[in-house]
């Protein structure tokens, strides 16, 4: 296609053990969906519905990168989480079905300026610029459920700096992987290339210049990035 501007080319992942990569399109993220992470938050964890914010696609960051502190803010903080990758589109997804519809899994940061993101709510204001900003979405490889199924339980956590932050199971989620595969399927249809954000467990905190961040989830992978001084 001859674009009548130059276009920055489509956003991808890795995938595990291939040299073919995947295409992301959105990136739909899942708001307080561990319990103790909704308590620290100053919210009630009983099981509401799901709600969903988004990230831009370009705010992909690869593994094992260094990134530019982000600007304006002086109270960023990690939050870590499974991605899930959507390689099946469609609406109204049975629970029972949703697996059907991913890709594969990975392991990635909703990084976010929390000073913004907290005025934006006390002015009772949309808060998408304390989470959609560039580079804010660090990932892995994916890591194809052909390969390692559908993780339902086991570790997820965070260290800044070799000290651990956040520590939790995937167990601990309210909404499970197809539970919020099927109600985000009722409120858009998913295209192959979504990607979803799953949530984050307790222990969020501030990132600053220079630190390291490694973030793992069980069976899915390791994350490794660093701030630049």
């Amino acid at each position: 296609m001859d674009y009548a501007i130059d276009f920055p080319k489509t956003p991808v992942l890795p995938v595990a053990e291939s040299n073919k990569t995947f295409p992301v399109g959105r990136i739909y993220c899942v708001g307080r969906n561990y319990a103790e992470h909704a308590r620290e938050m100053g919210h009630d964890p009983d099981r509401e519905p799901p709600f969903f914010f988004m990230k831009p696609a370009d705010a992909i960051v690869q593994n094992n990168a260094t990134i530019p502190y982000p600007q304006v803010t002086k109270d960023l903080h990690h939050e870590i989480e499974m991605i899930v990758a959507i390689g099946k589109g469609g609406a109204d997804i049975p629970v029972e079905k949703a697996l059907d519809h991913v890709f594969g899994y990975g392991v990635g940061l909703d990084m976010t300026r929390r000073d913004i993101q907290g005025e934006a709510k006390k002015m009772g204001r949309p808060w998408e610029m304390g989470k959609a900003f560039d580079n804010s979405a660090p990932c892995t490889a994916l890591n194809p459920a052909a390969m390692i199924g559908h993780p339902a339980k086991g570790a997820i956590w965070v260290k800044v700096n070799g000290e651990v932050k956040q520590k939790g199971d995937l167990a601990d989620m309210i909404w499970n992987v197809p539970e919020m595969i099927s109600y985000l399927s009722k409120l858009i249809t998913l295209q192959p290339g979504d990607v979803i954000m799953s949530g984050t467990p307790a222990g969020v905190g501030p990132v600053k210049r220079g630190d390291k961040l490694e973030g793992h989830v069980d069976g899915v992978g390791d994350l490794t990035v660093t701030y630049a001084k």
